[in-house]
């Protein structure tokens, strides 16, 4: 669903794999929040709003009790952490606003404080001990306690909450759960009046102990109260029912005093220390309208907050709708809505107002009572049409048996609720008396000392103390104002059931929840106007292959792209509006409709590029087959020939071998006498040849391959074989040296002899790379956390990593980036955000050109036909050019079978989108030391200028 700045969050009682740090790339800078409405997304809006605009932003985050409103407020927070500016400081307070999340939920004042229990809070491990836990046990399935408080030890560490103060905190706590164990009990005094004593003394002096306080101040001070008359100060005992009213409001007082100071603690380490004005994004987690069935002063202010809410809801939303239409010079027709100002008035008119009456109720002297406020109530409101009562109804003649005495109905925006009077004057009133404020002022615990100034006797004050309802309409007046200096974004938080199951949803309390959180008015509002709007380049960019005027590429401006791309799809002349900036869409259905044709455009595509794609690997695998078959009947040829040979030269050299023999033999015994002396020298020839392997064998130098030394021939004849040995042993020594070398280090001499093949006498620069190892990865990707995104892109294809500078082609200037370099890819990446901006495959490299000069300056010349090459090609510098062209010659013939072709020359030609351009290299001392100085000479000529 999508109705304006408003999202639906439905809770799933289950976790599902939704809000995670991929997700939070996924919708940043969501431009399509109508197609995905999430609450990263609002999140993203409201972030984007407040960066874009003047205005101050607020997220308010309504709904029922197990909705799911804090999960979402945490969500809110962790969005906005994750996409704002980084640094030191701006990183610690960001870590403080998420760890405030496990502090404020409330959740470790029910039952993780008992998991253990220690033994300096004078707590039991069984939950069911304590009145005000509805002694009701702790455990919850999946919940683990422990955990959960170690949790929240952490974050109070991490927001800056000292030990001292955690032990504390925790101590307050422990006290309030302990005062709901105090019994009091009735006793009669010597003059016959009933007073109140405490029945078990052990928890008041447990909580005495805590707090550094002498017990029988605090029993007196629960038991009593002092009333000064003029000059007169006199003690009166109170009766039971007044003990515990005392003892309830004590500890009210403690828990509300003490959350506000963990707050106000918060806000203190949270607060930015600077004196510049900062534009703020709030987010208001409220609790949602209540109809219940019994509802009493509680529910009364609750829905009366949530009255106000609507209406700031509906009046902003209008205004929001109406400013959007006038920027955008966008008709807009007014659109009629319920006006529930007068039920606001009904509830906080300063003179006739419900709140105003209950508290003249409150504060006027004699008998008081819920009977008499409503009599009041019956006669100033008689006619209200939004009020009705039993006295009302019968005085119009109206039959009504839902409505009970000692009640009064309003008709809220979200139905009517009957409002039971029973408690709302002690509620209202809820007065601490003077004694118990003393006694916690006489503590010497700091922490709740500092809780209860007014109990300071230097500072007694005989003034009233403003009433809960007087304290809760100043408090929705100060958000009511506060809401409307800012621009606001809903999240609606429904609960599908009531039994928090997965998988149930109950459609009648759905559309309960839909009804008052206003919902259906913001339909309406947004029904009346246009349902979708977009800015008109994004709109462009998602739609444009719709079209084959705007595919794959528009070279005019995103309006009149827009206006192409829907003028061919007939689409009706109501349904669209072109704005100055954004495209606007009335229906929800014309939106639908062009999604549906987007999906079937991309499955065309997706359909193409498979086609495309087969088609050239099948045409590449046959390729290599037909030229595999071909190479093996080449070699099975030669190879059947080669034997025939073989077998041909054998039986010839077997009938010379007896022809021979023969020959010799007859020659021998014919020629035995006169060839004596020739059998004498070739005797001493062999001898001669045996004594010198002997010796040789006996005096060969060192193995080591550096070692180029080896003995002389003894005789001049022996200077050929004597060399030719030289040359076998030297190569068998490289041999066993190559053989025993790592891996790692034989990689590295490979590449040092593909740099020499490459570059040797052939670039100035590479004699002074000789000494300089070829390290490979300069950028410490797995040390860095900064680069953890770049190192899990490379994972274990990493080839390269360095930092390089990039040639605007524009103006010749250069701007760092990243280099990675894969088996598979080139990637180009911004060094602070540490994100890929360009990433290119090896495949759509079609060469690369350098200088002959001592510089590194390098140009990478793409293919037409890749995404990446139709920009054109790139021009960097690197501190590491020798190694760079190098590692990617080797990497890139590795994967494509093909050499990649470099070019050491003066002058080129480098393509970009609008030509190409003619770069000239010169030597000239103005380059300086820092690197290359490139120039732009026209528009079609580049000189770049190197030392």
């Amino acid at each position: 669903t999508y109705i304006g700045n408003v999202v639906i969050s439905v809770n799933p009682y289950q976790s599902l794999p939704i809000y995670t740090p991929e997700k939070v790339e996924e919708y940043r800078n969501c431009s399509f929040f109508a197609v995905k409405p999430h609450i990263y997304a609002i999140a993203d809006d409201a972030y984007r709003s407040l960066r874009d605009r003047d205005r101050d932003q607020c997220i308010l985050i309504t709904g029922e009790s197990g909705a799911g409103k804090t999960e979402a407020s945490k969500l809110v927070m962790s969005y906005v952490a994750a996409v704002s500016s980084k640094g030191e400081e701006v990183d610690k307070v960001k870590e403080q606003l998420l760890q405030s999340n496990p502090v404020l939920e409330g959740s470790w004042l029910n039952c993780h404080l008992l998991s253990p229990p220690p033994e300096q809070l004078k707590l039991r491990q069984d939950c069911g001990h304590y009145g005000y836990l509805n002694r009701e046990g702790s455990n919850l399935p999946g919940m683990d306690d422990a955990a959960n408080f170690h949790t929240m030890q952490d974050a109070m560490r991490i927001i800056g909450f000292s030990p001292a103060e955690v032990t504390e905190l925790l101590q307050v706590t422990a006290v309030v759960l302990k005062l709901g164990n105090v019994q009091l009990s009735s006793s009669f005094q010597a003059s016959g009046m009933e007073a109140c004593s405490i029945t078990e003394p052990q928890e008041l002096r447990e909580i005495c102990e805590l707090i550094g306080l002498d017990p029988s101040t605090l029993e007196r001070a629960l038991c009593s109260r002092t009333v000064k008359a003029r000059d007169e100060t006199v003690l009166t005992t109170l009766t039971v029912p007044q003990g515990y009213y005392g003892r309830d409001a004590l500890a009210k007082n403690i828990y509300s005093r003490l959350f506000n100071w963990v707050v106000n603690r918060i806000n203190a380490s949270i607060q930015v220390k600077s004196d510049k004005q900062r534009k703020v994004m709030g987010v208001l987690d409220i609790y949602g309208f209540e109809i219940f069935q019994d509802n009493g002063f509680e529910q009364f202010i609750i829905n009366y907050c949530n009255e106000k809410l609507q209406q700031i809801f509906i009046l902003m939303t209008l205004k929001e709708e109406q400013e959007e239409y006038i920027r955008e010079g966008i008709q807009w027709t007014p659109v009629e809505f319920f006006d529930n100002s007068i039920i606001c008035n009904l509830i906080e008119n300063s003179t006739t107002g419900i709140l105003a009456m209950l508290d003249e109720e409150c504060l006027r002297p004699g008998v008081v009572n819920e009977d008499t406020f409503l009599t009041k109530l019956n006669q100033l409101l008689a006619t209200h049409k939004h009020y009705e009562s039993k006295e009302t109804q019968n005085a119009r003649r109206v039959t009504d048996s839902s409505l009970p005495p000692r009640c009064f109905r309003i008709h809220h925006y979200a139905g009517k609720v009957t409002y039971n009077v029973t408690g709302f004057i002690e509620k209202n009133n809820d007065l601490l008396f003077r004694d118990l404020s003393q006694a916690m002022w006489a503590a010497r615990h700091a922490l709740l000392r500092s809780l209860f100034p007014e109990g300071d006797p230097q500072k007694v004050s005989l003034k009233l103390p403003p009433t809960a309802g007087f304290q809760f309409k100043s408090s929705v007046a100060m958000l009511m104002k506060n809401l409307y200096s800012k621009n606001p974004n809903y999240i609606r938080c429904i609960k599908p059931n009531d039994t928090k199951s997965a998988m149930v949803f109950t459609p009648e309390l759905v559309l309960a929840q839909v009804r008052y959180l206003g919902l259906m008015e913001n339909v309406r509002v947004r029904r009346a106007g246009y349902a979708f709007r977009q800015l008109y380049g994004p709109f462009l960019q998602r739609y444009k292959m719709l079209n084959p005027r705007t595919w794959p590429r528009w070279d005019g401006g995103d309006r009149e792209g827009t206006e192409v791309l829907l003028a061919d799809l007939a689409f009706p002349a109501e349904e669209l509006a072109f704005g100055h900036t954004k495209i606007f869409i009335r229906s929800p259905r014309t939106l639908f409709d062009l999604e549906r044709r987007r999906q079937e455009r991309v499955a065309q595509l997706a359909t193409l590029i498979q086609k495309t794609f087969r088609g050239w690997r099948c045409r590449t695998q046959y390729q290599l087959m037909r030229k595999s078959q071909i190479l093996i009947s080449a070699w099975f040829r030669g190879h059947r020939q080669k034997n025939r040979y073989k077998q041909m030269k054998r039986s010839a050299l077997i009938l010379q071998a007896y022809a021979r023999g023969w020959k010799a033999r007859r020659t021998y015994r014919k020629y035995f006498r006169s060839n004596a002396s020739t059998c004498l020298a070739n005797f001493i020839y062999r001898r001669l040849v045996q004594r010198y392997l002997v010796g040789l064998a006996k005096n060969l130098p060192p193995l080591s391959v550096t070692d180029r030394t080896w003995p002389p021939a003894p005789y001049r004849f022996l200077d050929d074989a004597n060399q030719e040995l030289k040359n076998i042993f030297y190569h068998w020594k490289c041999k066993k040296y190559r053989d025993q070398l790592p891996a790692s280090r034989r990689a590295q001499l490979q590449a040092r002899l593909c740099a020499s093949e490459l570059f040797k006498d052939k670039k100035t620069l590479y004699p002074k790379s000789l000494q300089q190892p070829f390290r490979g990865e300069y950028l410490g990707l797995k040390q860095n956390p900064k680069y953890q995104k770049l190192h899990a892109v490379a994972k274990d294809k990493l080839v390269m990593a360095d930092t390089v500078r990039k040639v605007n082609r524009a103006n010749g200037k250069t701007v760092p980036r990243l280099l990675l370099l894969t088996t598979e890819h080139l990637v180009l990446a911004d060094p602070k955000a540490a994100q890929p901006k360009s990433v290119l495959s090896l495949s759509d490299i079609r060469g690369v050109s350098v200088t002959r000069f001592s510089d590194g300056f390098l140009a990478l010349h793409l293919k037409e036909v890749s995404t990446v090459g139709a920009k054109g090609d790139f021009l960097l510098v690197s501190d590491h050019l020798i190694e760079l062209v190098t590692r990617l010659h080797q990497t890139f013939e590795a994967t494509t079978g093909q050499a990649l072709p470099l070019h050491i020359t003066d002058r080129f030609s480098t393509r970009f989108p609008k030509g190409d351009v003619s770069i000239t290299v010169v030597e000239s001392p103005k380059a300086g030391t820092n690197g290359p100085v490139c120039k732009k000479k026209g528009s079609n000529k580049m000189e770049v200028l190197v030392h």
